[in-house]
């Protein structure tokens, strides 16, 4: 079970979360039956209520995969809105537009082919909502385009960033992942101490960070 929590408190969250219907089920089980990694229903669930909430327009995601959780925000989004979301991976882009395609959504979602460091800095406009759930080791610089990409009151989200507990705990770092465990220590040391920003960490899933940019910022 992927998660950061003690399995029976993991177990209990899911029983509890009103499962997905429709398309989002069937992705669901495509995703598991093809081992394609896809947010975990707490945090979708979490996304949810965050957009329910804070109602943005305009939203960013780094990372598409299969577009999962591209559909649970356009399920969750209000009035006018569009979502751009960035992909590295020709079989996953192809995956995406097929799920977009046969969505009520596809007008208003956008991918943009290639690796985030290169195509993140051409981005001009401004977003009230990010979502990062990319490569991991590279949040610091994904960041840096983000913050700046982010519409004062906006929020980032960024997914499995206590991976797998080793963030958290040297006695669970595996040594080839010494790299990315050390680079997402700093980018949670980094965002927790951003002045404008406020951030919090929770241990939800494979841990998640919320970071509020302070209304004043320009």
């Amino acid at each position: 079970m992927s998660s950061v929590n003690e399995d029976y408190i993991t177990s209990y969250i899911r029983e509890i979360t009103p499962e997905r219907t429709g398309q989002l089920k069937s992705l669901e089980e495509y995703a598991k039956e093809n081992n394609v990694p896809i947010i975990e229903p707490e945090v979708g669930q979490l996304i949810t209520l965050l957009l329910k909430l804070h109602r943005p327009k305009e939203i960013l995601e780094v990372g598409t995969a299969i577009g999962y959780s591209a559909l649970l925000m356009a399920e969750s989004l209000q009035d006018d809105w569009s979502i751009t979301t960035m992909e590295r991976n020709p079989a996953m882009i192809s995956k995406a537009r097929e799920n977009f395609k046969e969505s009520p959504y596809e007008d208003r979602i956008k991918i943009i082919e290639g690796d985030a460091r290169e195509t993140f800095p051409h981005l001009t406009k401004k977003y009230d909502f990010i979502f990062l759930d990319a490569a991991k080791g590279q949040y610091m610089e994904f960041l840096g385009y983000a913050r700046d990409l982010l519409k004062p009151g906006g929020l980032i989200v960024s997914d499995n960033v206590l991976y797998k507990g080793m963030v958290a705990s040297d006695d669970l770092v595996v040594r080839r992942k010494r790299t990315i465990v050390n680079r997402l220590r700093e980018f949670l040391e980094y965002i927790n101490n951003m002045q404008g920003y406020t951030s919090s960490v929770l241990p939800l899933g494979d841990g998640v960070a919320l970071t509020y940019k302070e209304e004043n910022l320009i």
